[in-house]
């Protein structure tokens, strides 16, 4: 089942640009194992599985953005002005925009500089998740019109940082 993607708020950022945010929550059925209780009780609404919800920023020329979603940006003039916005379920097109989250072990150079706040975890501060080769995995969003086409890495383990740097002091 689809749930509903909003705009959540327009920045301006550097070179004039506006910066949208694009909130979703996200049921990506084969990213865990099901969870029996959740199954016992799928008529339940209380019980039903999600992967939390999706941010992803996208940032366009101001002029375009309010012709494609038809948003007024006037009082958006210097850098780091913002305004909020609840704009459910916009169309592009007459098509459906769902955000789309892409796994990879290719991190950009930021990502790679700032592990602790990029790479995927168990939780907030929980340990890193990483694949069979200990590789750090970095999740991705974008905004897609139409069907979202997910790709979530398979056979991760649970990498706690703290121990693994006991066992390399050892």
């Amino acid at each position: 089942m689809r749930k509903n993607l909003t705009i959540t708020a327009a920045k301006v950022i550097n070179g004039g640009k506006i910066q949208l945010e694009f909130q979703q929550e996200l049921t990506l059925p084969n990213a865990q194992p099901k969870n029996i209780l959740s199954l016992m009780n799928a008529s339940d609404e209380r019980f039903k599985q999600s992967n939390g919800k999706a941010f992803a920023w996208m940032s366009g020329e101001p002029s375009d953005i309010s012709a494609l979603f038809k948003i007024k940006l006037d009082e958006l003039v210097n850098p780091g002005d913002s305004i909020e916005l609840k704009i459910v379920n916009p169309k592009i097109q007459d098509t459906e925009l769902n955000i789309q989250l892409v796994e990879t072990t290719n991190g950009t150079d930021y990502d790679n500089s700032n592990i602790e706040k990029t790479a995927k975890r168990a939780g907030k501060d929980g340990d890193y998740i990483v694949t069979a080769d200990g590789e750090f995995i970095f999740r991705k969003t974008t905004v897609v019109m139409g069907n979202p086409q997910h790709v979530i890495l398979k056979e991760t383990v649970r990498h706690n940082a703290a121990n693994a740097a006991v066992e390399d002091a050892i």
